[in-house]
């Protein structure tokens, strides 16, 4: 959509826009100066992007939210949105064993083929964006700030690393400073995008509580790391394990609860025209390779899913590894490829 067009329709066909309900039914006031900086900055570098609520990039989960963003301003690789994310939260004040386990988990979900998200805060968000950047895998930063600002500052490093194979993400405009409204704000996004939230550390008044609420209402998975009854970095997480958060002591722990909403998540991508450029009945056992997810999947579930006998899958599922399209892994077999 051009400028002249995206004026047009503002102005005159607001309800032919790809702009959620809540929206459409108040008063648009269009600001054109910002469509034009909005384009403008879109148009700067190869690696912003603008994705508006219709476009095929547009994640799944967060159209489901109650009040999904109508755009979206990215920094980095726009594929990172592909990929079944979980939100890793916590303290920013997270003590050295909260950091250590942070990393852990998201280094095990990433190989697992999970992304990893969270909001490039101090501590647990820091420590967990760092552990996919260092294994080069997807990672994404929601930002409270314009997705040019950098907050906070020690977090340049992630911050520029995260683009190469992740992205940093935000609903503001590219100039917006920190603000302490927008950080809340916010974490209906990191939610949103994902299929859970994992709080590793978190007192009771941490911001972390926020999202794992919010993920709650969004009948995404909870989870929390329990940590000792003496730590106030621990009460939070305590707090959410007796309201019904699933209690994490390994990966295993959250991937076998996430396995049907990443499906449907891979499933609604599946559906959209630019994952690959291949027609599925070219693909190798299209089927099968549908059964095997970018989690862990064991051999169980792809029987089951693919409805063919065991002899068969063993077979094809060695030929797809061949051809580089999975990879066995501890648990079962991965995808590496989108179709």
């Amino acid at each position: 959509m051009d400028v002249a067009e995206l004026r047009q329709r503002l102005t005159h066909e607001p309800q032919a826009l790809p702009l959620p309900e809540s929206l459409l039914q108040s008063h648009l006031s269009p600001d054109y100066a910002l469509v034009d900086a909005a384009l403008a900055w879109q148009q700067a570098e190869d690696n912003h992007h603008l994705i508006s609520f219709d476009d095929p990039d547009y994640p799944p989960l967060l159209k489901q939210i109650n009040d999904p963003p109508p755009l979206l301003f990215l920094k980095g690789n726009r594929d990172a949105l592909l990929f079944p994310g979980l939100a890793i939260v916590g303290s920013r004040r997270a003590t050295p064993g909260g950091l250590k386990v942070a990393y852990q988990l998201a280094t095990e979900l990433a190989i697992n083929g999970v992304g990893i998200i969270s909001g490039m805060a101090l501590g647990i968000d820091g420590s967990a964006h760092k552990a996919a950047i260092d294994i080069d895998k997807p990672s994404i930063a929601v930002l409270g700030t314009g997705v040019d600002v950098i907050y906070p500052k020690r977090h340049r490093h992630i911050y520029n690393s995260i683009q190469k194979d992740g992205c940093v993400v935000s609903e503001f405009w590219p100039s917006v400073k920190p603000y302490s409204g927008n950080f809340p704000k916010r974490n209906r996004i990191i939610s949103g995008l994902t299929i859970g939230t994992l709080v590793v550390e978190a007192t009771l008044k941490s911001g972390s509580l926020i999202t794992a609420r919010l993920a709650n209402e969004q009948g995404r998975e909870v989870f929390a790391v329990p940590g000792s009854v003496l730590s106030e970095q621990s009460e939070g997480c305590h707090q959410l394990l007796r309201d019904g958060a699933k209690l994490v002591e390994s990966v295993s722990d959250i991937l076998e609860e996430v396995t049907a909403l990443s499906y449907f998540h891979l499933e609604e991508l599946k559906a959209r025209h630019h994952i690959g450029g291949e027609n599925a009945s070219d693909l190798p056992f299209s089927s099968l390779l549908a059964s095997v997810g970018y989690e862990a999947t064991t051999i169980d579930d792809v029987v089951e899913h693919s409805g063919k006998t065991i002899e068969l899958v063993l077979e094809q599922l060695l030929e797809l590894e061949l051809q580089g399209w999975i990879s066995a892994v501890p648990g079962g077999y991965i995808r590496l490829k989108r179709s």
